[in-house]
């Protein structure tokens, strides 16, 4: 009966070739760094989501490539014939041997220093935002770009679009697997559609952060309208929003996330947008069923039904755009258009919402325009003013930056927003006073029920004055 020696001698003889010597450094480069990344693997939160790449798909193809060589190795010698009659004994009085050991055991030590240290590095740029903005997801610019504007600005893009752990890499990203082809290939659509399906819960990501069920009573808010004409004259809606909350308080949040309350809806279209069955479950216990007009039948019928949560009104936290007006409006509010500059609104308006086949387009005309309206129907302020001209000429390419991407077929109003009712539907999908089953309620769309209308575009609310706001 031959020894385990006698059977692993002419393994080892034929496994000194090249090709079966590249598999064993592939094969101890993934056994070293599976190693490394073993903690991670037992943790079941990890705050590495990014290491199940490596864990789940880069660690298997080297190590299985590496097991591919070393027999592919063997065979290639065995072709060619090169077998001596008798082996070389597996004793480090074998030169050929002893070089074999000092090439694993050199393979095995470069890989621990370097490896690990490579390994690290990678694990830790896959999850930083430039990575995921700037490096592999260019293609992505325009949401990085309102990523980068947005009161998530401070947070990881894998915080929200993964979450702790490594078990949901298998759905976030081997279900996107084929973005990482249409990337590669330019089959990518434009605009990139707003991702649906397969978003973690908001329970697991949003409200890591945000406790739905907090307190937040009532807060004031403030919303500056300017005219497009000479004096860019100021109107102001004052709103007191019903935010609501726990401790019983209704308001927004109470009435669709309270305790034991359960909101579900069917949708006819893929973006939610047509919403055409909603049932509402009480803190009581129960059920009221509203059909949308033109809603035939009992219930949802076939079409998807969906458990409401945070997402479904704020479908764009980190990435949301603006329309031409109210971005022009708030580019007045912080000084980047000066508001003193006769038809400022008009002005900005006019060259923002012109079409631009490419950003480069954009970035030489918009400037060019708004300077050269100055000049032609303002000579005087033009020459007088020049800076703040100027100036103004650049707050108004930051709007079109900040929300239109020709390359990407961005443009004006290219994403819904959910949150209010004046751009989009948003809460007119479902409020809009239709009728339950049981009768006796509907969904109500008085606008007192989610904001008291303290003053609505007036250009000095005295109710500013009483709060100490105005001015």
């Amino acid at each position: 009966m031959r020894t385990f020696r006698e059977w692993l001698t002419p393994i080892v003889f034929l496994s000194n070739n090249w090709i079966s010597l590249l598999g064993v450094v592939l094969v101890t480069t993934g056994g070293v760094l599976w190693v490394a990344l073993l903690p991670a693997m037992f943790r079941t939160h990890s705050q590495d989501p990014y290491a199940g790449i490596l864990q789940f798909l880069v660690l298997p193809a080297i190590f299985f490539a590496g097991l591919g060589l070393i027999p592919l190795g063997i065979w290639r010698v065995r072709r060619r014939g090169e077998l001596p009659e008798v082996f070389p004994p597996l004793q480090l009085s074998n030169p050929k041997f002893r070089r074999l050991l000092a090439f694993v055991g050199a393979a095995t030590a470069a890989n621990l220093i370097i490896g690990t240290s490579l390994l690290y590095g990678a694990v830790h740029y896959m999850e930083t935002v430039s990575f995921c903005g700037q490096a592999c997801h260019t293609v992505m610019k325009p949401e990085f770009t309102a990523y980068q504007q947005s009161p998530h600005a401070r947070v990881a893009c894998v915080e929200c679009h993964i979450g702790p752990g490594a078990n949901w890499f298998v759905k976030s990203k081997i279900s996107g697997s084929w973005q990482v082809i249409s990337v590669t290939f330019h089959l990518y659509p434009r605009p990139i559609p707003t991702p649906i399906e397969n978003l973690r819960p908001a329970r697991e990501t949003c409200e890591v952060c945000h406790w739905p069920q907090k307190f937040g009573g009532d807060r004031v808010r403030v919303i500056n309208h300017y005219g497009e004409d000479e004096k860019v004259t100021r109107a102001q809606t004052v709103l007191l929003m019903h935010i609501g909350g726990g401790n019983g308080y209704q308001g927004i949040h109470g009435a669709h996330m309270g305790p034991g309350v359960v909101i579900r809806y069917a949708h006819a279209d893929r973006e939610r947008q047509k919403i055409p069955w909603v049932e509402y479950t009480g803190k009581d216990g129960k059920r009221y069923e509203y059909a949308a007009e033109g809603h035939t039948g009992s219930g949802p019928g076939s079409l998807p039904v969906r458990v409401m949560d945070c997402i479904d009104c704020h479908n764009r936290p980190s990435h949301s755009f603006e329309m031409p007006g109210k971005a022009v409006d708030r580019a007045l509010d912080e000084g980047r258009i000066d508001r003193t500059l006769p038809f400022a609104k008009k002005a900005a308006l006019e060259v923002i919402q012109q079409d631009y086949a490419a950003t480069a387009d954009s970035e030489r005309e918009i400037p060019k325009r708004f300077l050269a309206y100055y000049e032609k129907n303002h000579p005087d302020i033009f020459a007088s003013r020049r800076q703040d001209v100027e100036r103004s000429a650049r707050g108004a390419l930051l709007i079109y930056s900040r929300n239109v991407f020709p390359e990407m077929r961005v443009k004006w109003g290219a994403y819904f927003n959910n949150i209010g009712h004046v751009d989009f539907d948003g809460c007119f999908r479902c409020h809009d006073w239709r009728e339950s089953k049981p009768a006796g309620r509907s969904i109500t769309q008085d606008c007192d029920t989610c904001h008291k209308t303290l003053a609505q575009e007036e250009e000095n609310p005295r109710v500013l004055a009483d709060l100490g706001l105005s001015g």
